[in-house]
């Protein structure tokens, strides 16, 4: 932890500029926390108009105080605060909390003057300034709360493993309430506001580091660089800890909000998605994904896989849960017959003992079932995960026996093991057990899949991130021709070709290559050849190339382009055109872009992103994902396609892209080929931009 930033968590003083005397004001609210909280280091206040506000000894101007606080908070308005924060890096503040808001999240050029103004007074002399427009930061290990939320007033605050890290101030506490509403502890809730200077990401480093918390949070607007994002998932990798982020921003209109309330550049949402993926970071889709799963981390388990057993007194749940396992991704785990002959010698004839397992209404007269069952499951190694169903029990039920029986399970299995139960009074003794609760079986599920799925995604998870690449310079565009020899250099398939420079040439080419061919104008002008006319398909004798030579030349000369020649190509076979391609990102870097290709591509479009550098698995897994994967593996008889020589070719272009960075601006490949497995993929097509003028 760098001391500036310990200082922010853990402070040895704190001074607040601005401070009042009514703590339901932004400068008095920080004083009142302080002494409720249990704050155990000296404390100042700063007011030119009192000598104590709320029991603390007051200085009219921060020089006045004995000694520099390692920490101080701003809570003065507009030029009074710029001049607070100047004054505090001059005096040797090791942090500086900045409440203020009317910067740069008003988008003005006035507020964003003053914004760069305070930071660069700031690291002048070393000192870190969280915010402006920060709600603040909590530590309620050691009562730290230098904040203004009221939210620590209506839930009140208890120290847990459990830290949360904001750009936003409301959206550091909401989670923390939630959390707090199901008797989960908190340690951190923490706001950056406009991320000027100190970053969510460094905060989040800071607390990823801390040995007691068992998940981290995060809320992002944006990422305006990956590589401090990418450090603290390495430091919260390296001890184990979950990172689960909630990144708003995933539409036109909310990158547009994200901007005017934070003053954030917006990210390409798919980009956002390769990046968590790649640093093992879970990403919610919304406020309560993002604390749905808590209870299941906190456990502290680590699935092995994927399969998931099922038991309940309801056939319906039963069904349910084997629909939402399946619709996330989890496996119902089949059981051995050996321990279905077991649980039929207990369970009564009418009830199921494959899985999911339906106990029945028999439950009801015999609630040693579970005490029965349970036992007998435990010595079958099909389970990855266990659900137990319970939508109606109470009077005549056992259920603190149910709820005794269910965490013995767990403890002897060391399985994930976790209930859905709507009925408050039979959830209480489970949860008082450390079951982990949920109210639906849809949502026991949803929690059990991502953190299984999120376990796999640590597992996989690189170190290092893009780097932001300096501002490309103007690019040029590669002629056909050039751009196919570029990534025949790299190792991708292209077709096999000649430039073409008279029509003799041209003929000697169908000649070699044997008809039919494809002829092709090139030219260092033109991208889409169709749209002109530029391409003749199945030419198939000499006349026919020398008349296709003339008439590509024609219609390049009337529309001023340059003639580079002619391109003569065999005419390939295959299964699908897919889309393989990339381009400069300028927060992200290189980005490889791969997908469904064909003239529809724009119209329907159906691609992954991925970062570079990745290998063949992480390709493999883009692809899945896609509408067409389906098709890829083969449907109704047909042989599954080339998709590892596609991956291979990807892989190809995201080291090429690397490599060159930033020279290589943009690179398409429409399309490119791919047979039958074992056959391979070529590229028919290619486009490539490069810094730099052109020939």
């Amino acid at each position: 932890m760098t001391p500036s930033l310990r200082a922010a968590l853990n402070p040895a003083s704190v001074a607040v500029i601005g401070a009042s005397e009514n703590p339901d004001k932004i400068g008095g609210r920080p004083l009142f926390y302080l002494a409720r909280h249990g704050y155990r280091g000296t404390v100042f206040a700063v007011n030119p108009r009192r000598s104590e506000t709320q029991g603390f000894p007051t200085v009219p101007r921060l020089a006045d105080l004995p000694v520099a606080p390692e920490a101080a908070i701003v809570a003065l308005p507009g030029e009074a605060a710029e001049q607070a924060v100047a004054e505090c890096a001059l005096m040797g503040v090791k942090v500086c909390v900045t409440m203020s808001s009317g910067f740069g999240e008003t988008g003005t050029a006035e507020g964003r003057a003053a914004e760069a103004r305070m930071v660069a007074a700031a690291r002048a002399t070393g000192m870190r300034m969280i915010g402006p427009n920060a709600q603040g930061v909590a530590n309620f290990g050691t009562g730290a709360v230098l904040s203004f939320s009221s939210m620590f007033i209506e839930e009140p605050p208890k120290d847990g493993p459990v830290g949360m890290v904001s750009q936003s101030g409301a959206m550091s506490v909401v989670p923390y309430g939630m959390l707090r509403a199901r008797g989960i502890g908190v340690r951190y809730a923490h706001a950056t506001g406009n991320d000027a200077d100190v970053s969510v990401a460094e905060l989040a480093a800071e607390c990823a580091a801390d040995p007691d918390l068992k998940l981290l949070l995060l809320y992002l607007e944006s990422i305006p660089d990956p590589a401090p994002l990418a450090e603290a998932a390495r430091v919260a990798r390296a001890r184990g800890l979950p990172v689960v982020a909630l990144k708003s921003g995933r539409t036109a209109a909310g990158q547009q909000a994200a901007r005017s309330h934070t003053g954030a550049l917006a990210n390409e949402d798919r980009l956002v998605d390769a990046l968590l993926e790649d640093l093992g970071i879970w990403r919610a889709e919304d406020l309560r994904g993002l604390v749905q799963a808590t209870e299941i981390y906190l456990k502290g388990w680590k699935p092995r896989g994927r399969r998931l057993v099922a038991i309940s007194n309801s056939g319906a749940v039963c069904v349910m849960a084997a629909d939402a396992a399946t619709r996330l991704g989890l496996e119902m785990a089949p059981i051995a017959e050996s321990t279905r002959a077991a649980m039929r010698a207990v369970l009564p004839a009418f009830a199921t003992v494959t899985n999911p397992i339906d106990l029945t209404a028999a439950l009801l007269t015999n609630s040693a079932l579970f005490s029965q069952i349970l036992p007998i499951l435990a010595g079958d190694p099909a389970a990855d995960a266990c659900l137990i169903g319970l939508p109606v029990a109470g009077a005549a039920y056992d259920v603190n026996a149910f709820a005794r029986d269910t965490a013995a399970f767990a403890q002897t299995t060391g399985l994930p093991t976790v209930a859905a139960i709507p009925q408050r009074p039979v959830a209480e003794p489970f949860r008082a057990l450390g079951v982990p609760v949920f109210e639906t079986e849809a949502e026991a599920v949803a929690a059990l899949a991502q953190v299984a799925a999120h376990h796999e995604r640590m597992a996989r998870a690189r170190d290092g991130a893009p780097s932001r690449p300096a501002p490309p310079r103007p690019a040029h565009m590669l002629n056909e021709a050039d751009s196919l020899a570029l990534l025949a250099s790299a190792g991708v398939t292209v077709v096999k070709h000649r430039l073409c420079g008279t029509a003799d040439e041209a003929v000697a080419a169908m000649r070699e290559i044997g008809g039919p061919v494809a002829v092709k104008g090139c030219s260092r002008d033109v991208a889409h050849k169709s749209e002109l006319g530029l391409v003749r398909l199945g030419v198939r004798d000499e006349t026919g190339v020398r008349q296709a030579f003339a008439a590509l030349r024609d219609v390049l000369a009337r529309h001023g382009h340059a003639f580079d020649g002619v391109l003569v190509a065999a005419m390939a076979q295959g299964r699908r055109e897919l889309l393989l391609g990339a381009h400069l990102d300028p927060q992200f870097g290189p980005v490889v872009v791969v997908g469904d290709g064909g003239k529809y591509v724009e119209a329907m479009p159906d691609t992954a992103v991925l970062l570079p550098p990745f290998d063949r698995e992480a390709l493999l897994r883009a692809l899945r994902r896609l509408r067409i994967a389906p098709l890829l593996a083969g449907v109704r008889g047909e042989a599954p396609m080339a998709v590892e020589a596609f991956a291979d070719a990807a892989v190809a272009v995201g080291r090429l892209v690397l490599e060159r960075a930033p020279r290589i601006t943009s690179l398409d490949i429409n399309p490119l080929l791919v047979g039958d497995a074992g056959r391979g993929c070529v590229a028919l097509d290619a486009v490539v931009y490069e810094e730099g003028p052109g020939a």
